[in-house]
């Protein structure tokens, strides 16, 4: 798989699907730069667009999440951000100048959850050159960058999905089996995992059997993500496999599974899952879907 990464000194690395500012910067003056894709949103808002028309990366185009990362509310396996429908997600990559085997750059704020989705999508349609900025935005201006306010009108690209399946996923009842008999994350703030607090969703608390892993806490305090080392040790201590081999069930399906609230935020945690050399499978529908079934069992506390 072609994936590009930080590396130390701020070079490329094929091991990891990450990149850094310094390094972008390189890629962007190669005779075969990257597409960028801002793909910032906030829920409650405001409106993502707006946020890029004040200011995004040379050259990036913008990715809505709602209406082109995800089908409408309920649709498919369910959730408030079902899946794409292939359609929809390739027009949005062509319309952004996307080509086959060129490599795609998402970004966001920095905390990489939107940007992890759509690292995520791309994979799961079968384009592995696919990257997320490390530190997003924040990292990119932090570094000195500019930023512009010209919105770019790239020739239309020839990417093409295919009908899923790159990626591992898990539906509603493969969740529960993976909660049981196997080691489900939940990417959400603790207080949400404990049923504190629920913002969003109808019911407040987590999956039976479920362990709590925000996603947040794959980043350090500057909003990169952590070393593969110190992500394995943070994923150790919460009982996870220490190695790739042990990750994977016998038929070769993951044995780790990451859900959140419906599936945006737990691609961040996958990808740090891969940084770490741990494959997992993303329950897509996540807490909204789960909730959506009143007969489902909740737990609260720790």
């Amino acid at each position: 798989m072609a994936h590009a990464g930080s590396a130390p000194g701020g070079g490329i690395s094929s091991l990891a699907p990450l990149v850094g500012a310094v390094a972008l910067t390189e890629m962007l003056s190669s005779s075969s730069p990257p597409v960028l894709l801002d793909v910032r949103w906030k829920l409650g808002g405001p409106p993502g667009y707006e946020i890029y028309l004040a200011g995004h990366l040379p050259g990036a185009c913008f990715v809505d999440l709602d209406s082109e990362l995800a089908d409408p509310p309920g649709s498919g396996g369910g959730g408030r951000h079902p899946l794409p429908s292939p359609a929809i997600f390739e027009s949005a990559m062509r319309r952004a100048g996307l080509r086959s085997g060129q490599l795609a750059v998402a970004y966001d704020d920095g905390d990489s959850l939107i940007a992890g989705r759509l690292w995520w999508l791309l994979r799961y349609f079968g384009h592995n050159q696919a990257a997320v900025l490390d530190g997003g935005l924040r990292a990119w201006s932090a570094a000195g960058l500019p930023v512009t306010t010209q919105v770019p009108s790239p020739s239309p690209g020839d990417f093409t999905a295919g009908q899923g399946g790159g990626m591992p996923v898990l539906d509603d009842d493969a969740a529960a089996r993976v909660a049981e008999s196997g080691i489900l994350l939940d990417a959400r703030a603790p207080a949400r995992y404990r049923g504190e607090v629920e913002p969003v969703d109808p019911v407040a608390g987590h999956i039976p059997g479920a362990i709590s892993a925000p996603a947040l806490g794959n980043l350090g305090a500057d909003l990169l993500f952590l070393g593969p080392d110190d992500l394995r040790r943070r994923f150790a201590e919460l009982g996870l496999p220490v190695s790739g081999d042990e990750a994977v069930q016998a038929g070769g399906e993951p044995r780790i599974g990451v859900y959140c609230g419906s599936g945006v935020n737990a691609a961040q945690e996958v990808l740090a899952l891969e940084l770490a050399g741990l494959p997992a499978a993303l329950y897509v529908g996540s807490w909204s879907a789960w909730t959506a079934d009143p007969d489902r069992p909740v737990a609260t506390g720790a």
